[in-house]
């Protein structure tokens, strides 16, 4: 690869497991005028390597760690990475994100991406090092949660600051929704990407606290331009939010605007929605952390007694919180970190939990098939052993380890009206019954449903726009969806709500290209259309872009959405 590439290593590490060996690459250049990084260069090259319609969780599937041109230098809020893979929960594209220090590191060892293929013959785990991969036996590691799994690790290695992705139980008994957690600080929560750990008999990735820089093509005019971004579009007033409160702010906010989900999806609002809110988060906080070159600092570690707990975001407060009926922030902090030492995403394991309440509810299954555990609202006992069951799969956690789709399928009947996925993923927290733009946004997802990928909510139900109108709301989803993809790939985070204007700003000293708005909007849109190649491809349809039936029939009931639905006829024209 020619010299003058900036903000790439050229290369790319592929670890077979089958094998029990490595090899070096070059990187694509292709593919980096076109997909640049990150989400588009990930899921470019799963594009190119996974034959179609194979079973997620066989050895012929992927596991892609990728970077992008930003990660590893000063760029604010640039130390993000996805893992790509095709997901086992909803047989779509995944490419699922964290903060951290392990993309930077695993670019300062030289590597543009990571990809891991086939299966070991027993648990291992692989460390990343500048000259390639080493292979450590995990037999002693297997049965662990993430965070012990974590720390042993950095023991075995000598390095205290060294990045490790585990997964736990949940990840070695292919629940459909694990997640892969790094240092136990970060998540890769959505897609079920610890089951393909999993399935590959992979129990951790790892990389030392490697040092190291990013060549770029003008490094002082890009340190000049880091600072002025820094100062006039990073840390200002419209995004301080990010830095005192964090994503728990969002609780007060969804159920002021009744779109906060609660007791299974039944309510928008929920009457303790002060007792798991950003005041009581504040409250509890000992320290705060951040992403590598991050100025705002957003995560928190919360103490409770003499107990450190690392602070659930709002998806967690929500889905571990007011969907299960929760109104104790203690309760629900230690009911997340039980899920995370598991290895699970607490999106679909909330969802997988009202949703069992709802099934009990309805006569539909009783305590013997739950090990004598009683479903009740507001019960963070029933909530922590259910979690166990589906992490072990004991009993009929076994078959809520598929996700509620596969669940409902299976039992049938009036199970089916409690579905709450978008092509076999459940929907985060946002009822879209009280925000019409997330229901664009969760039907057209690509890794199915999806917040982050056009977070509509902030137009409408947080904005200004009618959250009940789909007037303006396809081409706002679309537009979104394009800008979070060319972001997604640089890497960016979310918290910088960054433009098209200042992505040109920054890819000039850094990369020595001379982009148009236009031309990273087009960019942008091809990454997004190589997603959905790849859905069409796995058989995905029109019609599949849809939501859980009782979206559209069952009212919300209290709050300030009380008795709405989403209207069926203008979603299908706005599709």
């Amino acid at each position: 690869m020619s010299e003058n590439l900036y903000c790439y290593t050229g290369k790319v590490l592929r670890v077979n497991l089958t094998n029990n060996n490595f090899r070096i690459e070059e990187t694509r250049r292709d593919f980096i005028e076109k997909y640049v990084g990150g989400k588009g260069l990930g899921i470019r090259y799963l594009l190119e390597e996974v034959p179609p319609k194979i079973d997620p969780l066989s050895p012929e599937n992927r596991i892609i760690v990728s970077t992008g041109p930003l990660t590893g230098t000063i760029a604010p809020l640039s130390g993000r990475y996805p893992i790509v893979t095709k997901s086992p929960l909803s047989y779509t594209v995944c490419d699922s994100y964290s903060g951290s220090y392990f993309g930077v590191r695993m670019k300062y060892a030289g590597y543009d991406l990571l990809i891991v293929e086939g299966r070991a013959k027993k648990p291992i785990y692989v460390e990343v090092t500048d000259k390639g991969a080493e292979f450590h036996d995990a037999e002693k590691l297997w049965g662990l949660g993430t965070l012990e799994t974590s720390k042993r690790i950095k023991e075995e290695l000598g390095d205290e600051n060294a990045s490790v992705l585990a997964i736990g139980p949940a990840g070695e008994n292919l629940v459909r929704f694990a997640s892969v957690v790094d240092s136990g600080l970060w998540v890769h929560g959505r897609g079920g990407t610890g089951a393909v750990f999993g399935s590959k008999n992979l129990k951790a990735l790892v990389v030392k606290n490697i040092k190291g820089e990013v060549k770029l093509y003008d490094p002082d005019e890009f340190k000049k331009t880091v600072v002025e971004l820094t100062r006039n579009r990073v840390k200002t007033s419209e995004n301080l939010w990010a830095q005192t409160d964090g994503t728990p702010l969002i609780v007060d906010l969804s159920h002021n605007a009744g779109v906060l989900p609660a007791y299974g999806f039944t309510s928008g609002a929920f009457e303790h929605h002060d007792k798991i809110n950003t005041d009581r988060v504040k409250e509890a906080t000992a320290k705060k952390y951040a992403c590598p070159y991050c100025p705002l600092a957003c995560k928190r570690i919360l103490k409770f007694d003499s107990r450190l707990i690392k602070s659930p975001e709002y998806e967690t407060l929500a889905m571990i919180g007011s969907n299960t009926g929760i109104r104790i922030l203690k309760d629900v902090a230690e009911a997340a970190e039980a899920a995370t030492d598991l290895g699970m995403d607490t999106i679909s394991l909330g969802a997988t939990i009202g949703f069992t309440v709802k099934l009990y509810e309805k006569g539909l299954i009783t305590e013997k098939e739950l090990n004598g555990l009683k479903p009740s609202w507001s019960n963070s006992e029933f909530v922590v052993g259910l979690t166990k069951m589906i992490a072990y799969r004991s009993g009929f956690g076994g078959l809520l380890a598929e996700g509620t789709r596969r669940a409902a399928e299976k039992i049938g009947g009036e199970a089916l009206k409690e579905r709450l996925d978008v092509k076999g993923s459940e929907i985060p927290a946002y009822d879209p019954r009280g925000t019409y733009g997330m229901a664009l946004s969760y039907s057209t997802a690509d890794r199915g449903a999806c917040h982050l990928r056009a977070w509509a909510v902030a137009h409408d139900a947080f904005g200004e726009k009618d959250p009940y109108s789909f007037i303006g709301k396809a081409q706002l989803v679309k537009d979104l969806e394009d800008l979070n993809s060319i972001k997604w790939s640089l890497i960016i985070c979310d918290f910088w709500l960054s433009s098209y204007e200042d992505m040109v700003k920054l890819l000039k000293p850094a990369l020595g290209k001379d982009y148009t708005v236009d031309e990273l909007k087009i960019i942008g849109e091809r990454i997004w259309n190589i997603s959905r190649i790849f859905n069409v491809r796995e058989g995905f349809k029109r019609e599949d872009d849809t939501l859980p039936p009782k979206m559209f029939y069952e009212p919300l009931r209290g709050g300030k959405t009380d008795g709405k639905t989403v209207d069926a006829n203008q979603f299908k024209e706005s599709l």
